[in-house]
C-alpha cells in the first residue's frame, strides 16, 4: 500500500502544483481555454483556489517525506475529495458539462486517503 499511495500521491501532487500554479499566475483570458468556469468566478477565487492546490500538492508529499505532521497528507487528500466534489457542482450548474477530469480525480483522491492508513505513518 505504501506504494500504492506514492504512486497516486505523486500523480496528484503534479497535477494540482501544475494547475494550481497556472491560477495563481496567468489571467484571465489565457486560463479561459482550459477552464471554461473562470468567467463565472471572481479572479481572487480563482488565484485563491491555485494557492489551495498549490499548497495541498505540498501536504501529500512533504508531511510523509520528512515525518513532520504525517497526518497533514491525509488531510490534504480530504481537502482535495471536497475540491473535487465542488468543482464538480460548478462545473454541472454552468455550461460547461465536461466532469471526467473531475470524476478521475476525485476517485484518486479518495483512494489516496483509502490506502493512507495501511501506510503505517
Amino acid at each position: 500500500m505504501n506504494t500504492v499511495y506514492w504512486i497516486v500521491a505523486g500523480l496528484l501532487a503534479v497535477f494540482y502544483l501544475y494547475a494550481g500554479a497556472l491560477k495563481v499566475v496567468r489571467d484571465r483570458d489565457r486560463l479561459r481555454p482550459m477552464m471554461a468556469w473562470v468567467d463565472r468566478v471572481p479572479l481572487p477565487v480563482v488565484r485563491a483556489l491555485g494557492t489551495v492546490e498549490t499548497l495541498g500538492a505540498a501536504g501529500l508529499l512533504l508531511p510523509p517525506l520528512t515525518g513532520v505532521a504525517p497526518w497533514l497528507a491525509p488531510a490534504a487528500a480530504l481537502g482535495f475529495v471536497l475540491l473535487q466534489i465542488g468543482a464538480l457542482a460548478v462545473h454541472l450548474t454552468g455550461e460547461d458539462r465536461r466532469i471526467t477530469l473531475n470524476v478521475a480525480l476525485l476517485a484518486a483522491a479518495a483512494v489516496t486517503l483509502a490506502v493512507w492508513p495501511a501506510t503505517g505513518w
